[in-house]
């Protein structure tokens, strides 16, 4: 055997000017809805869709994820807490998003944006919006690994990570205090979504899979859902609370979110394309 662990000392800032720090979750954070918009001007230019639509879907879509991914963490994480901390809610800047949360508000953006700009179903948004959606969970995984958090169980596989424990510690100049050699859940996901994401591209480019409603946006949700139950099985729970439980507070969620992905697959591949 060549290694038995990795040790992760990559450090989550990537520099400072006094009070401002540059960190990778939120270059990788940036990066991913930049790409993503790039990605929808290109879709949209070829069906020939307004490009004034994709400007205002692009702060739906924004201010959506952040106040969803938000709430979804106070209120499936953290209530116990934030109950009687109120004034923390606001600070994002603290940590603590839910991906789960993050759906429900893109999906409460995109019904609110459907019937006040495009005049579209939100389904026929979402087909193509989730494309660019499965990049951009990549970069944030990728974004969570720098910061050496949302990792899994100890494990003896050759490609475990030692993460940095006491990382604000660390940050501020103190030493390193290491994890036990664990799954690098973080790269787990991330991969998922990048494989995600080449099969969602090759459905819209090459496939007639975008003319049929829900389809592509039900593969997505399958893709990112049920792997994300089955990755939570080797992931250290988020919370005291989910010690115990048989299922985790981000397995309990992902499996209505797989079930619709079901439902919407069944419902694209009923439908006939009509034919010139």
């Amino acid at each position: 055997m060549i290694f038995n662990f990795i040790t992760w000392t990559v450090k989550p800032e990537i520099f400072s000017l006094g009070p401002f720090s540059v960190r990778y979750y939120g270059l990788f954070f940036a990066m991913g809805f930049l790409l993503g918009y790039q990605l929808m001007e290109k879709m949209f230019k070829w069906e020939k869709i307004p490009l004034p639509w994709l400007e205002k879907l692009f702060m739906y879509v924004i201010i959506g994820t952040v106040v969803g991914a938000r709430l979804g963490h106070v209120f499936f994480y953290g209530w116990d807490y934030y109950s009687q901390n109120l004034g923390e809610i606001i600070k994002v800047w603290h940590g603590g998003l839910a991906s789960h949360g993050g759906a429900i508000g893109i999906v409460i953006a995109i019904l609110i944006y459907s019937k006040k700009v495009s005049k579209k179903s939100p389904i026929w948004t979402l087909d193509r919006l989730v494309i660019p959606t499965a990049l951009a969970a990549f970069f944030i995984r990728m974004g969570n690994l720098m910061n050496h958090e949302i990792f899994g169980h100890a494990t003896d596989v050759p490609w475990a990570f030692k993460f940095v424990d006491n990382v604000h510690m660390w940050m501020e100049g103190a030493d390193p205090v290491y994890t036990v050699a664990s799954h690098p859940t973080q790269i787990y996901e991330a991969l998922t979504y990048l494989i995600l994401f080449g099969l969602l591209m090759f459905m819209y480019w090459k496939t007639n899979a975008k003319d049929k409603t829900g389809l592509i946006f039900g593969v997505f949700l399958i893709g990112t859902f049920l792997s994300r139950f089955f990755i939570e099985f080797v992931k250290l729970d988020q919370e005291a609370f989910e010690a115990g439980m048989l299922f985790n507070m981000g397995q309990l969620l992902s499996i209505p979110f797989v079930l619709a992905g079901i439902y919407f697959v069944y419902k694209g591949m009923q439908q006939k394309i009509e034919t010139e």
